[in-house]
C-alpha cells in the first residue's frame, strides 16, 4: 500500500504564481526549528523583466484592533526572514526531498525557496475573542508572502502575490521525565494554636493536550479550625512580553464537600481528576489556544518551552505556563489556604507511543483532514495530493 503525499498549494488571483508547502505547522525542537521549505511556479511570460520575492512574516497584536484611534496601533509586523526567489541567487541550493520531488513533477517552471525561523522566535498562539469582539484577535501569527515586484522592499500588488498562513509550534520531549510536582503549604491562625497542612502531588510533570491531570491531595488538619470545602482548578498564565502584562484564566475546575468538614485532628486524603479542553472554554475572552485557526478541535496553546541556558525573561511573544491550584475553604474568620502546582501542556512529539495512542482515542483529531477532506485531487503517478489553502484567501495581503 503506498500512502500518497499531501502538498498544500495556493494561487495568486491572477493565476500567475502558485505556492505549494508540504506542510503548515513547524516545530520548534528548543535546541533548532524546522525551516519553512516550499516551491513556486512563475508564469515567466507575465514577469516582464521582473522578479519574484518571498517573505516569512510574523504579526504580533497586544491590543484589540477597535481601540486602535488616532494612528495608534496596537500590533507589530516583522520581516524575520527574505530572498529573492526568481532568478535565483544561489543556483546550488540544497533542497529538500519534498522540494526536490515538487520541482521534477511540476517542471522548469518551478523554483524552490526556504525561510528559516530565528532563535527564540515565539510560538504561535491566539487570544480567543469574546463574542462581542469585533476585529482580529490577540496573538502571534506567521504568513508566508510571495509577490512580483522589481525590488524586495516592495509590497507587492495584490493581484500577483500569495499569502499562506502557516504555524509554528513546539511539541513534548520523547520523555516526559520522572519528577512528580509537589507542594506542601501550611496555614496558622492569629488566635488560635496548630496549623492546617496541604500536600498536592501530580502524577507527572509533563501532560499532552486531552488527558485528564490526577492530583494527590492530603490535609492534614493540626488546628482548631475546620475545612469546610475544597476546590481545585488548572489555571492558565499568560504573559504578554510586548507590554508586560500579565494575566491568569480558570480553564478547568471542581468544588467538592467529599470528606468535609475537616474536623480538627483529622486528616483527609483524595486524587481528583481534572482535564482542560479549548472545548470547554469556547468564547471565553482571553483564552490562549494553539494559532489562528477556526476549527472546533483547536488545542489550547502548548506551554512555552525554553532552551537550556535561557530564562523566560528572553522569550518574547506570549509565553504560556499552566499550574493546578488547590483552596481550602477554613471558614469566615479562618480564610483560605492556597497553594499552585506547576505543569506542562504539551503536544506529543511525532513518532512517539504517546502520540499514537491519543491519535487512537481520537483526542487529537487532524485539523487539515477535517476542514478540507472534500478540497483536494490526488495524483496518482508520484503519490502527490494537493490540497487548496482556500480557507485562508481571507488573509491575503492588501
Amino acid at each position: 500500500m503506498v500512502v500518497a503525499v499531501k502538498v498544500f498549494k495556493k494561487s495568486a488571483p491572477n493565476g500567475k504564481l502558485t505556492v505549494y508547502l508540504g506542510k503548515r505547522d513547524f516545530i520548534d525542537h528548543v535546541d533548532y526549528c524546522e525551516p519553512v521549505d516550499g516551491v513556486v511556479v512563475i508564469d515567466q511570460e507575465y514577469l516582464r523583466g521582473r522578479k519574484v520575492f518571498g517573505q516569512l512574516v510574523t504579526t504580533y497584536r497586544y491590543g484589540r484592533e477597535e481601540d486602535e484611534v488616532m494612528g495608534v496601533k496596537f500590533s507589530k509586523e516583522m520581516t524575520l526572514s527574505k530572498e529573492q526567489v526568481y532568478p535565483m541567487v544561489n543556483t546550488k541550493m540544497e533542497m529538500t526531498p519534498m522540494q526536490e520531488r515538487l520541482v521534477k513533477k511540476l517542471g522548469a517552471n518551478a523554483f524552490p525557496f526556504t525561510f528559516h525561523f530565528p532563535s527564540m522566535s515565539p510560538s504561535s498562539v491566539t487570544l480567543q475573542a469574546g463574542e462581542d469582539d469585533q476585529g482580529k484577535p490577540l496573538g502571534v501569527e506567521y504568513s508566508i508572502k510571495i509577490f512580483v515586484g522589481e525590488e524586495d522592499e516592495e509590497k507587492g500588488h495584490k493581484r500577483s502575490t500569495v499569502g499562506l498562513m502557516i504555524k509554528k509550534l513546539q511539541h513534548a520531549p520523547a520523555s516526559r521525565g520522572r519528577r512528580l510536582p509537589s507542594s506542601l503549604v501550611s496555614k496558622g491562625f492569629t488566635f488560635s494554636q496548630g496549623k492546617i497542612n496541604l500536600e498536592v502531588t501530580l502524577d507527572r510533570e509533563i501532560y499532552y493536550h486531552g488527558e485528564k491531570i490526577s492530583a494527590n491531595i492530603v490535609v492534614t488538619n493540626n488546628s482548631r479550625k475546620t475545612v469546610k470545602s475544597i476546590k481545585c482548578f488548572v489555571v492558565q498564565h499568560c504573559e504578554v512580553t510586548m507590554v508586560n502584562a500579565q494575566f491568569s484564566k480558570h480553564i478547568a475546575s471542581l468544588e467538592t464537600r467529599e470528606g468535609c468538614p475537616i474536623t480538627p485532628g483529622a486528616s483527609f486524603t483524595k486524587s481528583f481528576f481534572l482535564v482542560p479542553l479549548a472545548s470547554s472554554n469556547k468564547d471565553r475572552r482571553g483564552i490562549a489556544l494553539d494559532g489562528h485557526l477556526r476549527d472546533e478541535d483547536v488545542n489550547l496553546a502548548s506551554s512555552t518551552m525554553i532552551s537550556e541556558g535561557k530564562s523566560h525573561s528572553d522569550a518574547m511573544g506570549i509565553i504560556i505556563s499552566y499550574s493546578l491550584r488547590v483552596k481550602l475553604n477554613c471558614g469566615t474568620l479562618g480564610g483560605e489556604l492556597q497553594t499552585d502546582v506547576p505543569f506542562k501542556l504539551l503536544t506529543p512529539a511525532p513518532g512517539t507511543i504517546d502520540r499514537e495512542r491519543v491519535n487512537a482515542l481520537k483526542k487529537m483529531k487532524s485539523i487539515e483532514r477535517h476542514r478540507y477532506e472534500n478540497s483536494h485531487y490526488a495524483d496518482d503517478d508520484d503519490n502527490i495530493v494537493f490540497e487548496d489553502f482556500a480557507r485562508l484567501r481571507m488573509n491575503e495581503p492588501e
